[in-house]
């Protein structure tokens, strides 16, 4: 069961409609879906969020940190709740996917993300579920970083909100522990 769903982005105006942001944009959006409101938590170096379901209470985390130390966050809410990597979801952009691509997965390495190099590090573990959110890859001479850190076109807004609506909608199956189905479903 899913007890943790964090998204990982950079904070701070510049930042809010970037690429990389896509797992804050993912949150916001579930967030607003469920009517959670948001609140400020120094002691996990984020913001917090959280709603109910039949199993328990799920927390939502966005990071305070910047992409590189999201880590340092996870780990703080982690220890606090004694919660273990298996219990947690991130959701994070991916270059390897197309824009609007969303795929589920658990553990595995951070193919350069710095976001999950952090928390693999904080975590001691690989061990958590990953939701990928494809932003695609910069064109030819365009460095990643400038990439990530710009905000996408109009069609590829609309292309991972797309992305962002059938992965909230299959939320609550993962939270649940049906995470086998979802990836059926989503990595199909």
């Amino acid at each position: 069961m899913i007890k943790l769903i964090v998204g990982l982005g950079n904070p701070g105006r510049q930042y809010e409609k970037t690429r990389h942001n896509a797992g804050f944009l993912f949150l916001d959006d579930l967030a607003s879906e469920l009517g959670c409101a948001w609140v400020n938590e120094p002691r996990f170096d984020g913001v917090l969020s959280e709603f109910g379901v039949s199993t328990g209470k799920v927390l939502l985390l966005k990071p305070g940190t910047f992409m590189n130390r999201s880590g340092q966050s996870v780990g703080k809410i982690a220890r606090y709740y004694k919660l273990s990597p298996e219990e947690i979801l991130v959701v994070h952009d991916e270059l390897d996917f197309d824009v609007g691509i969303v795929k589920l997965k658990k553990d595995g390495g951070h193919a350069g993300h710095n976001g999950l190099r952090d928390i693999i590090a904080h975590l001691g573990s690989k061990e958590f579920y990953r939701l990928r959110i494809g932003i695609g890859r910069p064109s030819a001479g365009i460095r990643v970083a400038d990439f990530v850190l710009s905000s996408p076109s109009k069609n590829e807004r609309e292309s991972m909100q797309s992305a962002f609506d059938l992965a909230s909608g299959y939320i609550v199956q993962m939270i649940s522990g049906d995470i086998s189905a979802v990836m059926n479903k989503l990595n199909s």
